[in-house]
């Protein structure tokens, strides 16, 4: 082998060592926001900071609008370690840890301040996050989808107007067990199908925070918007474990910071867009009725709680009283 073939195998392999050396692993995350959505906005913001952090040793490929699945089947693949990130509220989580269930009790918190503290800080909740690896995957950071309210087609000012009517959730306990103490027949089915069904006349209404409602504009079939805030909705950052543990401490650290960091951004976007999206839906036609009876709303759902207590025991009052406190201290 002459002087030119030596270093020609020379250069070729140090080429490939360094085209080895720069390859990026490609993260995939699901969701079932719209691509207009706040959650999809974190989504991509959360893609960035993770190929950032990491110096492009990872990309994150985001499939927004239920590409990779329902909520439930997401949180199914994180499992499986096909899906490596999803973001849902936490009553999606619920059938792994059922004491997620609790977190969606009705009225536990009255301002994004108040929530924000309660997610961050409790212990209670603190320790319910601290089961998910067991279980095949791990929370990294709380984003923000804000209150949830109504959508539906005839005006709903009280319990008094729920009667009967068929309102669309998703699959947890907690939420059912509110609607129908306030009045509702509940119907299951996933978002992408809530329009139509809607439409269709399949059921009345839907609940959802604000951002999910103006995204998927639902107050085009359900005009009638009522921001009941009955029950605060933030979404858990969950990732795989078997993506977790294949990861050097570096880049975790790297992945979680870019979740707190999308965690901030997501809470300002929501917050700050919540009026702004309330407004734009009145211009297009939505009736918004920001003042509907709340006390009466809080009555029926009293049920829930002593409900609660009979399944869940101690844990009830525990997250009641963290919630007490946090109301008391950021009113």
């Amino acid at each position: 082998m002459n002087y030119l073939q030596k270093n020609g195998v020379i250069c070729s392999f140090l080429l490939t060592a360094c085209m080895i050396s720069n390859a990026q692993t490609v993260l995939r995350f699901g969701h079932t926001d719209q691509a207009a959505g706040a959650r999809d906005a974190a989504a991509n913001f959360f893609a960035r900071a993770v190929e950032q952090l990491t110096q492009g040793r990872y990309t994150v490929e985001v499939l927004c609008c239920g590409k990779a699945g329902s909520d439930p089947k997401s949180v199914e693949r994180l499992i499986g370690g096909d899906l490596d990130f999803t973001v849902s509220a936490t009553g999606s989580y619920a059938p792994l840890v059922p004491t997620l269930n609790l977190s969606m009790l009705p009225f536990l918190v009255d301002n994004y301040a108040q929530g924000w503290k309660l997610y961050d800080e409790s212990p209670w909740m603190q320790a319910q996050f601290a089961k998910a690896p067991a279980k095949g995957f791990r929370f990294l950071a709380t984003w923000e989808a804000g209150f949830r309210s109504m959508t539906t087609k005839e005006p709903l000012n009280s319990p008094e107007d729920a009667k009967g009517k068929k309102l669309r959730t998703f699959p947890n306990e907690m939420m059912r067990w509110t609607l129908e103490a306030m009045g509702f027949n509940i119907q299951i089915m996933p978002l992408p199908e809530v329009y139509l069904a809607i439409q269709q006349g399949a059921v009345s209404g839907q609940e959802n925070p604000v951002d999910t409602i103006y995204s998927n504009k639902f107050y085009e079939v359900a005009p009638h918007v009522t921001l009941t805030n009955h029950v605060y909705s933030p979404l858990p950052l969950a990732m795989s474990e078997k993506t977790w543990q294949k990861m050097s401490t570096e880049d975790q650290r790297a992945v979680t910071e870019a979740a707190i960091r999308t965690a901030n951004f997501s809470r300002i976007h929501v917050v700050g867009n919540d009026d702004i999206q309330l407004k734009q839906m009145e211009k297009l036609g939505a009736r918004i009725q920001y003042s509907p009876n709340t006390a009466a709303f809080r009555s029926a759902s009293e049920m829930v709680y002593m409900k609660a207590r009979e399944k869940y025991g101690a844990d009830v009052d525990q997250l009641l009283e963290q919630a007490r406190i946090v109301r008391k201290k950021y009113r």
